[in-house]
């Protein structure tokens, strides 16, 4: 049969967005429709405007801190909302245009609106059909609100980064990194800031020690910190704030309530029914370890599937896909062992591999080696501060389970040390390598003594 295209890709986010771009390089006839923005929830309300966000409520710290080192001002400083996010606005502008043109220039045809699949080799997209030998899913996730009374009142992810203002209190409910990481903004910028969460401790998943140590931090710096507790209502009052009736009977007040509960397969109205492709239990696209749906035309990646939900791990999978499909000798099958990962909280975490407490669930003897300090940069201010740093050890190999930080530019340090974690580091490894002096990073190689084993 001839097909309009080899591969149909439905979503422009990373995973799409690589798989096609490869697939086009293999020499395969690509099309890839997408139906909001270029780049997913990644560039356009997720990785990449966080992260701006975060680096203008760091610069908060930065101005109190530089009076320790002989920097006076004039005046206070001034913080102006839009103008971070009209600049905001303006760099996501220019990423999705350089996504435009990479599609483009690989020779992706891109086709705006909604697709939705009419069979095994059909997408109809905007009224008219497009057949296909291969159909690759990677419209990723979407922010779900609780529908209590009054949720319609709450704003997610997608509408932090476009609020008019910055509103003078806000309640976040979550216990998640983007929960995290969003309180750690408002409450950066100067807003008074309420993290509340259902659980005994955010960050499940995490490392113990982690979750107790930013526990501690934030609450340091102001943020207040709300566990075990959970909204039954919101209710909106004559002067416009917003009052949550918790279950236990308090009332909080605020002028923003930001949900992060949660993320969900965004997989409406895409017809999978009319190809007979199946979803697992928590409703993610069932797949095999190809990324092949029940139906052996149809693939799916990234958050739909719901594996490991990180941009980089969809951009492993779309290329995957590609090699499968149009370069089969260059195929290798994504590892998901040892992956790194960041939470841009104030201050960052940085992990990669076993958690202490992973590790003991199955069945390693370990040593732990552990750190805190009071970061040099800060010893000349008022800031108290402290960095954790902590490595799991496998007492019988010696080899580097895993490897955890709370600190400034965790993420940067975690990078390199997941690279040695994949190739096996030994403790003594880290024990013979020379440290970079004065840095933090260097307390890595240097703990000698283990806390606990």
């Amino acid at each position: 049969m001839t097909y309009d295209y080899d591969l149909f890709v439905i979503g422009a986010g990373s995973g799409g967005v690589r798989a096609a771009r490869f697939a086009a390089g293999y020499g395969a006839r690509v099309a890839v429709v997408e139906s909001r923005y270029l780049g997913g929830t990644c560039v356009n309300v997720g990785c990449v405007p966080k992260k701006l966000f975060v680096y203008g409520a760091h610069y908060a710290e930065d101005f109190q801190q530089a009076k320790g080192y002989g920097w006076e001002f004039d005046a206070q400083a001034r913080f102006d909302w839009s103008t971070l996010v009209a600049n905001k606005d303006k760099e996501i502008e220019r990423l999705n245009g350089i996504y435009r043109n990479l599609l483009l220039n690989s020779g992706v045809t891109l086709l705006d609106g909604h697709g939705r699949i009419v069979d095994a080799n059909s997408v109809e997209v905007e009224g008219k059909r497009y057949t296909a030998r291969h159909i690759l899913i990677a419209t990723g996730g979407w922010p779900q609100i609780p529908q209590i009374p009054g949720y319609e009142l709450a704003i997610s992810s997608n509408e932090a980064f476009y609020l008019k203002e910055l509103p003078k209190r806000v309640l976040v409910v979550g216990g998640g990194y983007i929960a995290v990481e969003f309180a750690s903004v408002f409450n950066g910028l100067g807003a008074l800031t309420t993290l509340l969460y259902r659980g005994d401790l955010f960050l499940r998943g995490f490392d113990g020690a982690v979750r107790n140590h930013l526990k501690d931090e934030l609450a340091k710096s102001g943020m207040q910190l709300q566990f075990n507790a959970d909204i039954v209502r919101i209710d909106k009052q004559v002067d416009g704030s917003l009052q949550a009736t918790l279950k236990d009977g308090r009332v909080l007040e605020a002028d923003c309530i930001f949900y992060a509960t949660g993320r969900r397969p965004m997989l409406d109205n895409l017809g999978l029914e009319n190809a007979g492709v199946e979803l697992d239990g928590r409703g993610f696209i069932k797949v095999d370890e190809h990324y092949r749906s029940s139906t052996p035309s149809i693939f799916a990646i990234g958050d739909v599937i719901g594996r490991v939900q990180l941009t980089p791990v969809a951009l492993a999978e779309g290329m995957a896909v590609a090699r499968q499909l149009y370069k089969p000798d260059e195929y290798r099958k994504v590892d998901y062992s040892m992956i790194p990962t960041a939470v841009f909280s104030l201050p960052n975490i940085g992990t990669v591999g076993l958690t202490e407490e992973q590790a003991r669930e199955q069945g390693y003897e370990i040593s732990v080696f552990e750190s805190r300090f009071r970061p040099m940069k800060l010893t000349m201010t008022d800031c108290q501060e402290r960095t954790l740093m902590k490595l799991v050890v496998d007492a019988g190999t010696d080899r580097v389970l895993g490897c955890h930080m709370v600190g400034p530019e965790a993420g940067e340090i975690i990078q390199g040390l997941a690279v040695a974690l994949k190739a096996g580091a030994t403790k003594q490894i880290f024990d013979e390598t020379i440290g970079v002096h004065p840095t933090a990073a260097e307390e890595f190689v240097t703990m000698r003594t283990p806390v606990s084993a």
